[in-house]
């Protein structure tokens, strides 16, 4: 029974996985449940492949799911964790969980599902087989022919080519999925490949596989008409009941992409796209006159046809539940249809229609949004009935806690029905931990044991409940989840996704602990309860040659969420080292090692995640001179917490308040990354800059992304330009050697290049005035020498650098030489004298 519960949660959950558990229910108007009645007399489907989220093509997915109401899904191979972060200071893992919410609000916007593989998104690639080596290729492919074979694609899209190009620009990953699609659709038919699959799902062979041949400024009107092979689509189409053209609610949904900036505007008119076939029968005109879309496609689907089209013909948007009487007959013949991908599909489309149709509302809400093991957790359910047709819930079933709530009310037009009651979570509840981040990872792959989660989105609800009801007189049962939800006096009704905790967590603030010498560092375990009334001991796991006094710090928490600080001298090996300390919690008898971090946006559900207490400590032999930053916060990164690891001391400066004074108490100004691309007011801010470097300052400037009208950035002119440097362990050549960033008061070597992490760096100038200096030089294998990376002029009596080394990645990840570098660009200008400005300096310190 268990075993069935669970195929069931997760064939919905997998159907319908931009729904995510967090969000407030799903109610419908009049104009989209006439949508939803279209979409209901479909059964067609289209899986649209790339690397990355934002590669989708949204105005295509949303054409797809909306104009040709098919079960439209975005694979993407990767959540996006190598890129940057325009909102805040997460990466990695971490802004891989934000993008994977971002993809999922922008499919609610364009009515697709999502999708991904376990590959890892391990930063910039320029070739395909480096991709594949990183990724390992077969476990890829595997999860390809497993998303195939579980959604059963009529139709694959490829958004790239797979066309190679010797010495071009290309990306890696973007070439790699197009690689995949195409195998994948040769193999998923055979049964001798990946037969482990076979014990959830069936081979499936797609009709056809296109290219989405590019059309990124919508410019391709007339590009590819008659030529053969190409099949166009117009895109540009206005959809009445959804009151937006598709290219509109194409910028709706790739808006979602906050963490990108990718803000999107729509367009209006007409708007021409093209298909390329490179696998299947070809079509004559269009991609689908082939493939049977209507109900006669499933054995029995034909009186269901023909119901869903009487009711959809007879539908009043004044009067909505009219037509529940002929819908309620067509799930009855729905419910005993053989063919069970589709029988759950449109179970699931038919019972939010009926639901909305008659203003249903059916939630169970929990009082917190947290509870641990064995927690008796206060909720209560809400029903009711906006209609008159006839109604009765009978119980809310909740299987995963065994417990059934018997109800047998009559649900009267318009009058709520709303109970507390409690639940009880399992001693052996999981934590609400994403799966793919529940083991460790290699660098190229996510490990997932369970093969029936590969694929999706995110995790079930932590405690899913379905509805039951006597709708005049026939059965009807709806999926919901446990959720958590309050009102904000700002935002209103807020909803949070209810999670299962650990009862006590512990951690270190900061993800690295760096010692530029021997002297002992105070480090702070913060432990968090979970539940009231816990308490115990929490000390650190040391490395070899690492001591800590005291060896253990008591903790009694009386309050649930109730936060602790326990205090720890951490002495470091006289030499250098790199190692990490771990966290260990004692409560109850048992330990505990993982740690909180929550993830709190606006434009998404927030996340609560439980990393493994495990901090990378570094002994590294740090010199530095100067000491007080002034730092201008650009896109967001974690590089003032890692200078303060050091012993700086770090001052974030308010952009709107920065004044050529103010600067004056700094001896270095450092620049965040992207600045010049996200800060309106860089261009009033930038001539201060220049005067501070002029009297005598540092101001080091990192990356910013290439753009078509630059703006100045340092006192002399230089152009960005999008070479980068991809192998994190690619040569550098020091041009410079007798230049003080390469002397003191750190002498760098070779070996400061050593342990670097994911890239060298991106967006290098490759044209500069000649009274910069170049630093560096690197490149990616086969390349020509990129020299640009770390640039340096004096200007009066000061110093301005411009860098597009990637200390945003090197820092917070402890690489030693990348500080040892930094903090020699930080003492190339004379300690400055202090004055009260320092006091008085606006900053966005919290």
């Amino acid at each position: 029974m268990k075993f069935q519960i669970k195929i069931l949660a997760l064939l919905i959950l997998s159907a319908f996985s931009v729904n995510s558990y967090s969000q407030a229910p799903v109610k419908l108007n009049a104009a989209e449940i006439k949508q939803a009645l279209n979409k209901l007399e479909v059964l067609g489907t289209v899986l649209y492949v790339a690397a990355h989220p934002d590669d989708e093509n949204t105005r295509l997915i949303g054409y797809m799911a909306n104009e040709r109401n098919l079960r439209t899904a975005y694979m993407a191979m990767t959540r996006g964790d190598g890129g940057q972060n325009l909102v805040g200071t997460e990466i990695r893992e971490y802004l891989g969980i934000i993008r994977t919410q971002e993809l999922l609000a922008a499919r609610r916007r364009d009515g697709g599902e999502q999708f991904f593989t376990r590959t890892n998104d391990f930063g910039f690639s320029k070739d395909p087989d480096e991709t594949f080596n990183t990724w390992d290729k077969n476990d890829a492919l595997a999860d390809v022919v497993w998303n195939v074979r579980r959604f059963k694609p009529d139709v694959m899209i490829a958004r790239f080519d797979s066309a190679r190009v010797p010495g071009g620009r290309m990306h890696g990953h973007h070439t790699a999925s197009a690689l995949l699609a195409i195998e994948a659709f040769d193999i998923a038919g055979d049964p001798n490949v990946f037969p482990e699959q076979l014990k959830y799902v069936d081979p499936w062979q797609p009709k056809g596989l296109y290219w989405n041949t590019y059309n990124f400024r919508g410019s391709n009107s007339g590009t590819f008409a008659g030529e053969d092979g190409y099949y166009e689509l117009e895109l540009g189409a206005y959809n009445p009941l959804l009151g937006k053209s598709y290219d509109e609610i194409s910028a709706i949904s790739r808006s979602q992409h906050k963490s990108q900036g990718f803000g999107s505007t729509g367009n209006r008119g007409a708007l021409r796209e093209y298909l390329k076939l490179w696998k299947g029968e070809a079509p004559s005109k269009d991609v689908f006159e082939n493939i049977d879309q209507t109900w006669n496609r499933v054995e029995g689907g034909s009186t269901i046809g023909d119901l869903l089209r009487r009711a959809n013909k007879a539908y009043n948007l004044e009067n909505p539940s009219a037509i529940v009487p002929t819908l309620l007959e067509a799930r009855t013949a729905l419910v005993n249809l053989k063919n069970d991908y589709w029988k759950n599909i449109k179970l699931k489309e038919l019972d939010l229609v009926i639901k909305s149709a008659m203003g249903l509302y059916l939630e169970v809400a929990a009082s917190t949004y947290s509870a641990v093991p064995g927690e008796v957790v206060p909720i209560f359910y809400e029903a009711i009935n906006r209609s008159v047709i006839d109604t009765k819930i009978l119980s809310i079933n909740i299987p995963s806690l065994r417990k059934t709530i018997s109800i047998n009310k009559s649900l009267v037009n318009n009058q709520r029905l709303r109970k507390n009651d409690s639940i009880k979570i399992n001693q052996n509840a999981n934590y609400s931990q994403p799966y793919w981040l529940e083991d460790e990872a290699s660098l190229g792959m996510y490990a997932v044991k369970d093969q029936e989660m590969i694929g999706l989105a995110e995790n079930p609800g932590a405690v899913p409940v379905f509805f039951n009801l006597e709708i005049n007189g026939q059965p009807y049962q709806y999926r919901s989840d446990v959720i958590f939800k309050r009102n904000d006096r700002v935002k209103g009704e807020f909803y949070r996704p209810f999670v299962i905790t650990p009862p006590v967590m512990a951690d270190i603030k900061e993800s690295v602990l760096v010692f530029p010498n021997n002297e002992p560092k105070t480090v702070n375990v913060v432990v968090k309860s979970g539940r009231t009334d816990v308490k115990g001991a929490v000390r650190l796991n040391l490395p070899n040659g690492w001591k800590s006094n005291p060896a253990f710090v008591s903790y009694d928490l009386k309050e649930k969420n109730q936060e602790f600080s326990a205090v720890f001298s951490v002495l470091p090996p006289s030499s250098p080292e790199e190692a990490y300390i771990g966290v260990q919690a004692t409560y109850n008898g048992k330990s505990y090692d993982r740690g909180l971090k929550i993830i709190d946006y606006d434009h998404i559900p927030i996340q609560t995640i439980f990393p493994k207490s495990n901090t990378k400590v570094v002994r590294a032999e740090i010199k530095r001179a100067n000491q007080y930053i002034g730092y201008i916060m650009g896109s967001g990164d974690a590089i003032p917490e890692s200078l303060e690891q050091v012993g700086y001391t770090v001052t974030i400066l308010d952009p709107n308040s920065i004044t050529t004074e103010s600067l004056e108490a700094f001896d270095a100004v450092i620049v965040g990354v992207r600045a010049y691309n996200t800060i309106e007011r860089m261009n009033v801010i930038q001539p201060r800059l220049m005067e501070y470097v002029k009297t005598g300052g540092t101001v080091i400037t990192q990356y910013n992304t290439s753009m078509r009208n630059q703006p100045p950035i340092g006192p002399y002119p230089f152009q960005i330009s999008r070479d980068r440097v991809t192998v994190e362990e690619a040569q550098v050549t020091i041009l410079a050697p007798e230049h003080p960033i390469i002397n003191g008061p750190n002498k760098i070597t070779q070996k400061d290049f050593e342990g670097w992490v994911q890239e060298r760096g991106l967006y290098f100038p490759n044209q500069w005035d000649e009274k910069y200096t170049p630093i560096l030089s690197s490149n990616d294998p086969g390349e020509t020498p990129k020299n640009g990376g770390l640039l340096v002029a004096e200007y009066g009596e000061g110093n301005f650098v411009y860098t597009g080394y990637s200390w945003f990645r090197e820092l917070p990840a402890g690489v030693p030489g990348a500080f040892r570098i930094f903090t020699n660009m930080i003492s190339l200008g004379k300690e400055r004298p202090k004055n009260t400005a320092l006091n008085s300096v606006e900053t966005d310190n919290k």
